[in-house]
């Protein structure tokens, strides 16, 4: 009879660990994007060729430049500096996005800026946010 019980509660933990996950997950976001960072889609900043995506954890702040129209290869920049630090800059030439770039932001506002491609419109900052 015990060894029902040690098994029983075994399985209940296995099963908490995968709900925790799933929990995770949902939390995330959707789409593509929501594995590349952690937390929720709090703030997103179109701009013609694309937009930067801004996710939040209760430490830390994430951003990733997405391209509005994957394919091929062009210039990308994501950046995100938290009030007082120094900005985390990614860029490249990349097909999809860049970044994700993260920082510490508890109690802090960032500002983000992203581009794809070249030009005025390839690009769009946030001012300070998640005050």
């Amino acid at each position: 009879m015990s060894l029902g019980v040690f098994t029983a509660a075994l399985w209940l933990s296995v099963g908490g660990l995968f709900t925790g996950t799933a929990a995770h997950a949902a939390q995330a976001g959707t789409g593509a994007w929501a594995g590349l960072c952690e937390g929720r889609l709090v703030r997103t900043v179109p701009f013609e060729t694309g937009e930067v995506r801004v996710y939040k954890t209760r430490t830390q702040a994430c951003a990733l430049a997405v391209a509005r129209i994957p394919g091929e290869r062009r210039e990308m920049a994501v950046s995100i500096q938290p009030r007082g630090g120094a900005p985390v800059r990614d860029a490249g030439r990349f097909t999809r996005y860049a970044g994700p770039v993260t920082v510490g932001a508890i109690n802090r506002c960032v500002h983000v800026k992203g581009s794809v491609g070249a030009g005025s419109t390839g690009s769009a900052g946030s001012g300070w946010i998640l005050c």
